[in-house]
């Protein structure tokens, strides 16, 4: 006999699946931890198999909840392209979209993307946030963004997933930074010649610091790394004043001359700029019409830092 799935309870499971407790499923859906467990269990009435077992204090799914899962996220895609189709027949862009990104892009691309969205679709509300590149994508599966600029730093992969969909939107070079001249370090231009320097980087774990160390261990040493923060303003600011050498990213660049001392790195040096969407949304209007505003942002960007990098060659020059 079939099953008459209730997709609201369906969702429940696969919010658990992604979110990992009981507790983080009933904040985000605002519901209490008794709420979500007993919808969850009648699913599993209605399904007539166990679809959770104890994992020490948690909870994990069964393999029949997996399954479950997997049909729920196909599911979840097609009403996505149904909901594009039906708004690509009205006239005009409506609704809230919600975008996460990381601070060089929040800096950088998001003003001239922001403008852009307003003029072409006034009715589209933007919302943005400061998230981490990771959490964000699992946060845009859950839909609660709907489109996550991120950065992918050259030998690591894109985050493949049958349920996102990628696109390089922009390839920004990662430059050695070093002090102006007459400061320390200031007259050294290979990584390897950093190796008794002090570094700031980003804290463990995260993608750049990854990346960073591998640039110094290709190079042949382990960074002094004496200072960590996520901030790639406070990088350029210990910079410039003599405190540390770092990898800073050309993004920087898009309304400063720089006045540090920059160097092109060679293999490797650069991270992708990429957009994120759900599978079942890339034709979507408001998605079309904002990663085509990240794509023009890009393009000015590009020439601005291009100006900028010139400029402050000359003016290192002039100032030596």
């Amino acid at each position: 006999m079939a099953i008459s799935f209730d997709l609201h309870r369906l969702r429940l499971l696969r919010e658990l699946k992604h979110r990992g407790t009981i507790s983080a499923v009933a904040a985000a859906m605002s519901y209490s931890h008794s709420a979500v467990s007993q919808q969850l269990k009648i699913l599993e009435s209605e399904v007539g198999t166990p679809l959770l077992e104890p994992d020490g204090r948690r909870v994990r799914l069964t393999p029949q909840a997996e399954i479950l899962v997997e049909h729920v996220e196909a599911v979840l895609e097609r009403l996505d392209q149904a909901d594009a189709d039906l708004a690509r027949t009205l006239g005009e862009v409506t609704g809230t979209f919600r975008i996460a990104t990381f601070q060089t892009v929040m800096m950088a691309l998001m003003p001239p993307v922001l403008t852009r969205v307003r003029a072409s679709c006034p009715r589209l509300s933007l919302e943005l946030a400061h998230a981490d590149p990771g959490e964000a994508l699992s946060r845009l599966q859950v839909r609660e963004f709907d489109l996550v600029v991120d950065e992918v730093f050259a030998g690591q992969p894109l985050a493949r997933s049958s349920l996102v969909t990628q696109t390089v939107m922009h390839r920004d070079a990662m430059r050695l930074a070093v002090p102006p001249p007459g400061l320390p370090w200031s007259d050294r231009r290979q990584i390897a010649e950093l190796s008794d320097a002090d570094w700031v980087m980003e804290p463990p774990g995260s993608p750049a610091r990854e990346w960073a160390d591998r640039m110094c261990a290709a190079a042949g040493f382990t960074p002094k790394t004496r200072y960590e923060s996520p901030d790639m303003v406070v990088h350029e600011t210990l910079v410039r004043g003599g405190h540390a050498v770092a990898f800073l990213p050309d993004l920087l660049w898009v309304g400063a001359v720089p006045v540090v001392g920059l160097h092109q790195l060679r293999a490797g040096g650069y991270r992708d700029i990429v957009c994120s969407v759900r599978a079942g949304t890339t034709d979507h209007p408001a998605v079309r019409a904002t990663t085509d505003a990240v794509g023009e942002a890009c393009e000015q960007a590009a020439v601005a830092i291009a100006t900028h990098l010139e400029q402050g060659t000359t003016e290192t020059k002039n100032g030596q």
